[in-house]
Formats: C-alpha cells, sequence, structure tokens
C-alpha cells in the first residue's frame, strides 16, 4: 500500500499509472507534477490526481514513491530537481522507453542516491497523450520491464515490482543494453516508419488526393504515427545507435524485396510473406492479443 505517490507527468502513462493504482485500492493519495497548470487541473478534474504539487520538499519529502513520466530527454532535469527533497525511503522510478541514457542522466542527478532508483518501462501505450488519454486498464496483462541496478536492493525492486503488478501488469527484468536493443526493434523501428510512411505519402505532390484513398491498411499501419512527437523524437535520438542498425538490418530487407519484384518472382514474394504471416499469428497466439 502505497500512502503517497508523486506522478511527474500526468498523461498517458502517469496517468493510467495513478487511476490504475487507485482502482486496486493500493494508493491512499495521489499528487501530480507538471509543466502545465491547466493539465494538472484537467487531471484533477478527471480525477486521476488528488492534489497539484511541485518539484519541492512539501511535495516530495514525505513520498513513498515517485514515478518520473516525460521524455526522455527532460529526466536529467527532473531528477536533479527532485534530488535534494527525497527522503532515504523513497523510491523512484520511472516509464522511459530507452534505458542506457536514463540511467546515465539518473546517475549524475541522483548521486548516493542512485540507490533509490529503479529503472522501469511499461511496455503499454496508444497514440493518444495527455490526461484525457489516461486508463486504469492500460496495463491489465501487459508487459513491465524492470531493469535495475547494481545498486537497487533487492527489497526496493520488489516494491517497485509490486507497484507495476498492482496495475495488472506483467512484470519482467532484463539488462539495460539488453532492453534498448529489443525495443530498438520491435518499438522504436516500426514508429520511424510510420513516422516515415505518412511523410512520404502526404509530403509529396498531391499528396491530400492520394491520402483521400487511404483506408483500413494505411491507418493500421500508420497509427502510432499520431503519437506524441516530442516524446518519440527523444526516444530516436536516444538510442539512435541501436535505431540505425535496426533501420539498416530493415533497408536490406526492403532491396530484397525490391529485387523480388524487378524480377517478377511471385513465389518468392509469397515465401516472405507466407514466413511473416505465420510469425505474427504465432505472436499473437504466445502473447493473447
Amino acid at each position: 500500500m502505497l500512502r503517497k505517490l508523486v506522478v511527474v507527468g500526468v498523461g498517458l502513462i502517469g496517468g493510467s499509472f495513478a487511476l490504475a493504482l487507485k482502482a486496486a485500492g493500493a494508493v491512499d493519495h495521489v499528487v501530480g507534477v507538471g509543466r502545465r497548470e491547466t493539465t494538472l487541473e484537467r487531471a484533477r478534474a478527471l480525477g486521476i490526481i488528488d492534489a497539484i504539487g511541485a518539484l519541492e520538499a512539501s511535495t516530495l519529502s514525505d513520498a513513498d514513491l515517485v514515478l518520473v513520466s516525460v521524455p526522455v530527454a527532460q529526466t536529467e532535469k527532473v531528477l536533479a530537481a527532485l534530488a535534494p527533497h527525497l527522503r532515504a525511503t523513497t523510491l523512484v522510478t520511472d516509464a522511459g522507453s530507452t534505458k542506457h541514457d536514463v540511467v546515465a542522466a539518473a546517475r549524475a542527478a541522483l548521486g548516493t542516491g542512485i540507490r533509490q532508483f529503479v529503472p522501469g518501462h511499461p511496455i503499454a501505450g496508444t497514440e493518444h497523450s495527455g490526461p484525457e488519454a489516461a486508463f486504469a486498464e492500460l496495463f491489465r496483462g501487459r508487459n513491465v520491464v524492470l531493469t535495475p541496478l547494481e545498486e537497487n536492493s533487492a527489497q526496493d525492486v520488489a516494491r517497485v515490482r509490486r507497484a507495476w503488478e498492482n496495475c495488472g501488469a506483467r512484470v519482467r527484468e532484463i539488462g539495460v543494453t539488453e532492453h534498448d536493443r529489443i525495443l530498438a526493434a520491435v518499438s522504436h523501428l516500426p514508429h520511424l516508419l510510420a513516422y516515415a510512411l505518412v511523410d512520404h505519402v502526404t509530403g509529396r505532390p498531391g499528396g491530400e488526393r492520394f491520402i483521400s484513398f487511404a483506408a483500413g491498411g494505411f491507418r493500421d499501419f500508420t497509427r502510432i504515427a499520431s503519437s506524441h512527437s516530442e516524446m518519440w523524437r527523444d526516444i530516436c535520438m536516444a538510442n539512435r545507435i541501436g535505431l540505425i542498425e535496426e533501420l539498416d538490418g530493415y533497408t536490406v530487407i526492403l532491396q530484397e524485396l525490391r529485387a523480388i519484384l524487378e524480377r517478377g518472382d511471385a513465389l518468392a514474394l509469397q515465401a516472405v510473406f507466407e514466413r511473416a504471416r505465420e510469425a505474427r499469428n504465432h505472436w499473437l497466439e504466445q502473447s493473447g492479443t
């Protein structure tokens, strides 16, 4: 049971975390912190938070857990601001989609207080943002990754794990390097491609006419291009080395497909489609989605 939770960034992820814990009866009091007063007021009106706070002692000194849910490039600034006001028993975690940069930012901002920071990443979301997008069921049955540091105690990692489990999430622990390598392939690359496809189609002369004929396939493929642009800019830049490697690999496959089309090899094209179809169906069966 968390007596007091502080959420820095009460949008989709931070807001859903607060709502999920409230729905589970796992938190008494939630305080929201953010850049815009209007956003915080909206979050309070929606029942996501109980009070509006700031990165200062009155908000942080008696907190049990602080969730930092901001674009990853803002992490160090936020952690540096809250560091002087944390009591020794307060834990801090994050929701950042990249971990090497976040951990480096935490070490720079927290110093010896790094033991209180348990890095995390909920692998869940929608293309929507802001407190209006938050809902309590977002993490139910979804993966949340923790990348514990050597300074973290097993007890503190377990406390953060329990918070996410109270949200209905499946919690897994992996290393920082492995996390960033995997997410470059299955999350960051798809977002980059979705943005690129929309820009490719709509940016050409007569693009509006092209888009007027788009239907389900284009909508489904590009859904995530409606995601928060600042957040995804920061993610892609933070994990750009891994993302470039994945982009290079994807480019090779596109070149192979181009060669298949050039020689008119229908059987080779179908073989690629069948492999991908079977792999995707197997993933859906295994994940239960």
